[in-house]
């Protein structure tokens, strides 16, 4: 057997083949993960909610056995994973970073945490979140803060900020995530892992409403691509309690082969035409990681949408309020309550009281224009590029940036409005890693490609990560 600190650093799916294949045996594997826990979680606060170890080896054991005696049960078979905190697990806390669900144990799984076990997986504990998932940066009163992989001193990102802490520390070998403004790409690109935020309806999501159009997705996170596809396929198909789940079978996900890049077309949109500021190096960074696009064959164009990008960003403020908005009223007319929600989702359910239909359907006109636009574009580029974030990772104590390039931020999430464009788009979007600043804080490059065509942004990703080796870069703490 390899060393317990071998095993943490191996893929997710040399892991899973070993486990499989009985080299290594997945209680092995969870005394691996549970040591690198032990070691690296307490300086983060990546994984919380974890479950007693004892029972967690138990089970580990058992899968072992059930290995033995009947093969495997799925391809993540005894693999330990923690699920974001969000996501309803059976038994397990899911306080969505709220006092207010503090102590609440679902009694369901939400569907993709059921396929995730009927996979194989072992559900280890949750990852930590803002509180209600609003924002990108994962601080809540249940939990604490969690800090980025790469300078602890440093936010981790959000709202998937424990999953990708955890993945990039190793205590984890894949993570689910979700994302509504940037909450797969921006901690992904803080902390040097993938993040894929799918098409609308490629992961059956577990929500009370499920006929209005959705701008929050589920989608996975990990260390290299061939990880990521593994996930998909677990992760996607179809499902009838969800009206508009894609019924494509998802298994084709699991085997990622890269495509050549020469000729690959991506069309650079940069900063927006001067609409969006950044932190100085973001730009450069990300320029530096289109040029390992070019040095292999592909053609990078810049290209200036002809949409007005305030106009998307007011559609979404306006769609969002009223989704969120209307998902968290119940607990702000209870005075008692809403003392206890944060100032931000106090704001997003005032603000939502002040929409009428005609609004939100202007919202969707405005949206639907921008995926014309988007749609059109594609005539000319098969991915479009943008960077996942406008700061590096800021002080963990802070709660957001309010101000960009010497401009102010009018909201808790406008210092995270690149990617706006994507998520309105509805169109799959990937953060692929591009490198770190001279301080060492990490930084990552979105693609957006064509609707439901997440095989070709893996097949990219795969390219790239051949190219440039990012799956090799680690954080401090696990330097020699």
């Amino acid at each position: 057997m390899p060393p317990s600190s071998d095993l943490v650093m191996m893929r997710a799916t040399d892991l899973a083949r070993a486990i499989r294949d009985r080299a290594v045996s997945a209680r092995e594997a969870m005394q691996a993960h549970l040591d690198q826990i032990a070691r690296h979680n307490p300086s983060v606060t990546a994984i919380v909610s974890l479950r007693d170890p004892d029972i967690l080896l138990a089970e580990a054991e058992a899968a072992d056995r059930d290995l033995a005696a009947n093969g495997p049960r799925g391809p993540l078979h005894g693999l330990p994973h923690a699920v974001k905190d969000l996501s309803a697990t059976a038994g397990l806390r899911t306080t969505q970073g709220s006092p207010l669900f503090r102590d609440t144990v679902p009694d369901t799984d939400a569907i993709h945490v059921a396929r995730l076990k009927a996979a194989g997986a072992i559900l280890i504990g949750k990852t930590n979140v803002p509180e209600f998932g609003l924002g990108s940066h994962s601080y809540n009163p249940v939990f604490g803060v969690t800090r980025n992989a790469y300078d602890p001193a440093k936010s981790g990102g959000g709202s998937s900020g424990g999953a990708a802490v955890a993945l990039a520390l190793r205590m984890v070998p894949l993570a689910d995530g979700s994302d509504h403004g940037g909450s797969l790409r921006n901690p992904a690109a803080w902390n040097n892992v993938l993040g894929l935020r799918p098409a609308a309806g490629r992961i059956p999501n577990s929500t009370e409403e499920v006929f209005l159009p959705q701008l929050g997705v589920l989608g996975p996170m990990a260390r290299c691509t061939a990880d990521l596809g593994l996930l998909l396929s677990v992760q996607a198909g179809d499902d009838p309690r969800t009206p508009n789940a894609i019924r494509q079978d998802p298994a084709g996900f699991a085997v990622v082969r890269p495509r050549d890049l020469t000729g690959l077309r991506i069309g650079w949109i940069g900063d927006f035409g001067g609409h969006l500021p950044f932190e100085p190096g973001v730009l450069d960074l990300c320029e530096a990681g289109l040029k390992a696009f070019s040095d292999h064959g592909a053609v990078v164009e810049p290209v200036q949408p002809a949409f007005d990008p305030e106009a998307i960003w007011r559609a979404w403020v306006t769609l969002r309020q009223g989704l969120i908005g209307a998902g968290l009223a119940a607990h702000w007319r209870d005075p008692e309550k809403r003392a206890l929600m944060k100032p931000e989702a106090v704001w997003e359910v005032e603000e939502g009281l002040t929409l009428t239909a005609f609004d939100l359907h202007a919202a969707s006109v405005t949206r639907t224009a921008w995926y014309q636009c988007v749609r059109g574009l594609f005539a000319r580029f098969d991915v479009l590029a943008l960077p996942a974030a406008q700061v590096f990772p800021f002080d963990a104590e802070e709660t957001w940036p309010r101000h960009i390039g010497g401009r102010a931020m009018d909201s808790y999430h406008r210092w995270m409005e690149v990617v706006v464009p994507g998520t309105m788009s509805g169109c799959p979007v990937i953060s692929l890693p591009v490198g770190v600043n001279p301080a060492g804080l990490p930084m990552g490059l979105q693609l957006i490609a064509p609707n439901r065509d997440e095989a070709g942004l893996l097949a990219i990703a795969a390219a790239y990560e051949a190219a440039t080796g990012f799956d090799r870069t680690l954080p401090p703490a696990l330097r020699p």
